[in-house]
Formats: structure tokens, C-alpha cells, sequence
């Protein structure tokens, strides 16, 4: 049986780390892809999101225009899918792998939903899938792995080792001071708002996968 396993990061350096890492271990290109917000700091407004390759912005983990898409199609060696979109309600985004091109394909209108109804169509649940959404409108990234059921453990390990965190927990977090749920019309985070959220993080870590 084949199973979708995800993993949320705070930083585009830690998901393609992971993504790097499961390629080694075997994981197939096709079955590996990588979602990440890519809201860019003000004075960074004018680059280009989505082809050159540099390397990731190691002191924020911040994902910002071509800052980005060398994290994701250099270190994660996913170059040639890397792709820059944007989705209603949370902004732009960088996606690599498979999910990249159903986002693409399901039109600008549909981009939000294609989102939660890729990982719920993989097996994800509605309420898990509407979680990780948000996590990425919030200045995450998202690392998505298919595998069989004999290897879904060494997939959630790689996954855990690189700082993936408990997307429920992080839920609660979010959920304690006002959230309701994922609402696709929603304005997106700020590169302010996400480097707000990103130290309250830090000074209250939650607990990882």
C-alpha cells in the first residue's frame, strides 16, 4: 500500500534538506515535492522567484526569490520542476516535484483548492491538509514523499531528522490566538508577519515530529 507522508518546516533550507536526503536514500524524483512560501522582503520585491540557483538564506531560512529557488532546485535537486505560483488566500509560492505541475494545471482559480485536494486525494485528511495549507501561508514549507508502507517509517525518520515539526501542535498554537481555520480568501502573511511568527517559534518551541 502506498502512503503520502508530509512534513512541515519553519525554513525552506530545512525541507530541502529533506527532500535532498530522501532522493539519497532512494525515494524516486517523481514521488518527492516541495511547497514553500515565497514571500519575498520588501526591498527583494523586483527578483525573479523561480529559476537561478543560489544558495539558501542560511541566517532567516527565509524563502525569497531566487534565494529560494536555489534551496529548492539546487540542494533538492528538483531544478528542472521548480516552478513559482501564486494561490488565493496564501501568496506566492515556490513548488517542486509532482505537486508542482497539478498546481499549474489546475488554473489560478483552483490553485487553492488544488492544494488541499492534492494532499486529501494522496490520502491526507481534510483537516491535516487544511492544516499544512496554512502552515505554508504562514511562511512555511512543505515536504510531500510517496512510499510504500515498508518504507513510510524510514521516510517519517528522514522527515523528523531535519526539524519537521508537529503540525497539530503548531495548529494549537495557531488556534489560541484566534484561528478558526484555513479560509482560502484570507489575506497573505507579510514577510513582517512571518518573521514575527517565525521568533515566537523560536522562543517557544513546539514539539517536532
Amino acid at each position: 500500500m502506498i502512503r503520502t507522508v508530509v512534513g512541515s518546516f519553519d525554513s525552506i533550507s530545512e525541507a530541502a534538506s529533506a527532500a535532498r536526503d530522501l532522493r539519497a536514500a532512494g525515494f524516486m524524483d517523481n514521488d518527492v515535492s516541495v511547497i514553500a512560501n515565497n514571500q519575498q522582503r520588501p526591498a527583494d520585491s523586483s527578483a525573479d522567484s523561480s529559476v537561478e540557483v543560489t544558495e539558501p538564506d542560511k541566517v532567516s531560512g527565509t524563502a525569497t526569490g531566487i534565494v529560494a529557488g536555489g534551496a529548492l532546485g539546487g540542494a533538492a535537486g528538483l531544478a528542472a520542476s521548480l516552478m513559482g505560483l501564486a494561490i488565493p488566500g496564501i501568496g506566492p509560492i515556490l513548488a517542486a516535484g509532482p505537486i508542482a505541475a497539478a498546481l499549474a494545471g489546475a488554473g489560478a482559480g483552483a490553485v487553492a483548492g488544488g492544494l488541499i485536494g492534492g494532499l486529501t486525494d494522496a490520502g491526507v485528511s481534510e483537516t491535516h491538509a487544511e492544516y499544512y495549507a496554512e502552515a505554508v501561508r504562514r511562511g512555511g514549507a512543505l515536504v510531500t514523499v510517496r512510499a510504500d508502507d515498508a518504507r513510510a517509517d524510514e521516510a517519517e525518520a528522514i522527515i523528523r531528522r531535519h526539524g519537521a515539526f508537529d503540525i497539530e501542535d503548531r495548529a494549537t498554537q495557531w488556534k489560541s490566538t484566534g484561528w478558526t481555520g484555513y479560509n482560502p480568501e484570507a489575506e497573505p502573511y507579510s514577510f513582517e508577519e512571518i518573521e514575527r511568527d517565525r521568533t515566537q517559534y523560536r522562543a517557544s518551541p513546539d514539539m517536532r515530529r
